[in-house]
């Protein structure tokens, strides 16, 4: 390590030991709006040799975001079963971890390792592979961390790693399957959680001891993925303010009752989380759906009242964010500039220098843009780091990577001290601006390079998107023999076999073109909407209890 690096790396360390001003305390950061409120400005630039504070090794995978408290570094992973689709193993050797490392040196501080409880999802179809099983992010009150392994329940531990307690919220699965990847909010006493895949509910813990101390159960929770945000109402009180499935929700987060709800556009599901500013809240709906504005507060159904706007412009699993008047959302490697007050959309622009993951899709980039200062910084499913800079209109600024190796960047990044916290399948990343030279020509060619590939994929592929997938071309790639007929081997492997089978309209055992063809459409929606007709878990309420006053319906 050069003289320059280890004094740069020395101004770094906190001048006490009290804590941090900037703790990034939980999902997305202060207020869960994904702004870096801090001076202490990142670098632009960076690579796997310049401006790398530290890597270090995790002991398992996941796609759930680091938090920060008081120097310290928490981030869950899991091992054992579910790392590779060709040979998944054991369930039974399934593991989680919750893993402490020092900010400032990268160093293990300490991990605790948390056997799963069975049987969990099977990791096979779309959904589970996609994420695996360490998808919701530790929460903290500054002294204690909280983390949520769906079926493997809430666990609770201090800063220095001991185990505190333990609740169980549910043993359920979603319709399609999926796991849940909501992470924990912390209200108070109240350690809230929203299981939504294990028991369709929103579940009150006391933070001290795990007990449940209350319970909403809503059956409008299948197909939302997002984390809740707590929001100072004009009427001197806090709201758990979520978005499901068609619509808005203000709860009482000392209760979990509904205080008011507000219609938001039809989709088939809610995978990102919502944004706050101030008392206003933005979501952006997934496939199916649109964009929409709610001012926070009031009771009963406050469409009419406290909408403030609607838009077309939609996302996915990405979370917006916000910068003075603006709204920036990333989705198909595309940043959209979204205008806070109407809603209206200013701007598009395509990211440049974009490498796609080995053997991926756009549908592995989960991560969140963040905001500081007025620079916004994304993370790619490749370890990609675009930077903009926000003006009048958005420039972007650098494409980084802190590695070449072929790691899959699940995680959105978390701030503090002057230092991004990167996460990947494998690794810990520590980005500080170190004064190291960056150089740039390289990067230059892979943007150049990278940019002519993306464009000459987009004109390939332009119409076969726009047409969509003909179900046909699936009966074509089973039919192995090209007799016209699937039969009992060609329907022997994987969820969509299954699917397939049902369509044997006389029952035997042989699926032909006709009858494929006559299924088909149904089959697709079904696919589209994720099986929800198989969905066997007891009737619930639409919405959770209503808080009284109701007010207007």
């Amino acid at each position: 390590m050069s003289v320059f690096r280890f004094v740069a790396l020395l101004l770094c360390l906190p001048c006490s030991s009290i804590g941090y001003a900037d703790d990034w305390l939980h999902f997305r950061g202060p207020d869960g709006a994904g702004v870096a409120d801090e001076s202490r400005p990142l670098p632009t630039h960076w690579s796997s040799s310049a401006n790398l504070a530290w890597k270090t090794a995790l002991p398992g995978s996941g796609v759930s975001s680091p938090i920060i408290v008081d120097g310290k570094v928490f981030v869950t992973c899991y091992s054992g079963y579910g790392l590779s689709r060709k040979e998944p193993g054991e369930m039974s050797d399934l593991m989680r971890q919750l893993v402490c490392v020092d900010l400032q040196t990268g160093n293990a501080v300490w991990q605790r390792d948390v056997k799963a409880t069975l049987p969990e999802d099977a990791f096979t179809g779309p959904g589970v592979p996609a994420h695996g099983y360490a998808s919701h992010t530790p929460a903290s009150d500054g002294e204690n961390v909280y983390v949520f392994f769906g079926k493997g329940g809430v666990h609770a531990f201090n800063i220095d790693g001991d185990h505190l307690w333990h609740a169980d919220v549910g043993q359920e699965s979603d319709p399609t399957k999926w796991g849940s990847s909501s992470s924990p909010v912390v209200h108070n006493n109240t350690v809230i959680i929203t299981a939504a895949a294990e028991s369709q509910a929103i579940v009150g813990l006391d933070k001290t001891t795990g007990k449940e101390v209350w319970r909403q159960e809503a059956s409008r929770l299948d197909g939302m993925w997002g984390t809740p945000v707590l929001v100072d109402t004009a009427s001197e009180r806090t709201d758990l303010v979520m978005c499901v499935v068609g619509e808005v929700w203000g709860l009482d987060p000392d209760s979990g009752r509904l205080r008011w709800f507000a219609e938001a556009s039809g989709t088939e599901r809610m995978c990102s989380s919502i944004i706050p500013d101030g008392t206003h809240v933005y979501a952006f709906t997934s496939r199916g759906g649109g964009s929409l504005a709610v001012d926070a507060g009031g009771s009963g159904n406050i469409t009419a009242t406290n909408t403030l706007w609607t838009g077309t412009t939609r996302g996915s699993f990405a979370s917006p964010v916000k910068h003075g008047s603006k709204l920036y959302l990333i989705f198909r490697r595309t940043l959209t500039v979204v205008d806070a007050t109407s809603g209206d959309r200013l701007n598009q622009v395509r990211l440049k220098g974009v490498i796609r993951q080995r053997g991926g899709s756009d549908a592995e980039d989960y991560s969140s843009p963040i905001v500081q200062s007025d620079r916004l910084f994304y993370v790619s499913g490749s370890g990609q780091v675009f930077v903009f800079g926000l003006g009048e209109e958005p420039t972007q600024l650098a494409v980084n990577q802190v590695t070449t190796d072929a790691e899959s960047f699940g995680g959105s990044p978390a701030v503090s001290d002057g230092r991004l916290i990167l996460r990947s399948d494998k690794h810990l990343y520590c980005v500080a601006d170190l004064g190291e030279n960056v150089d740039n020509s390289s990067v230059t060619i892979a943007q150049d390079n990278s940019e002519e590939n993306s464009e000459d994929r987009d004109r390939r592929g332009g119409s076969r998107r726009r047409r969509g997938i003909d179900p046909m071309t699936l009966f074509t790639r089973r039919d192995t023999n090209d007799d016209g007929r699937l039969t009992e081997d060609e329907l022997s492997n994987g969820a969509i076999s299954q699917r397939i089978a049902q369509l044997d309209v006389d029952g035997d055992n042989v699926v032909t073109s006709e009858e494929f063809r006559a299924g088909a459409e149904t089959l697709m929606d079904r696919i589209r909407t994720g099986f929800r007709g198989n969905d066997k878990r007891p009737q619930r309420p639409d919405r959770p209890e209503f808080a009284e006053p109701i007010g207007p319906s």
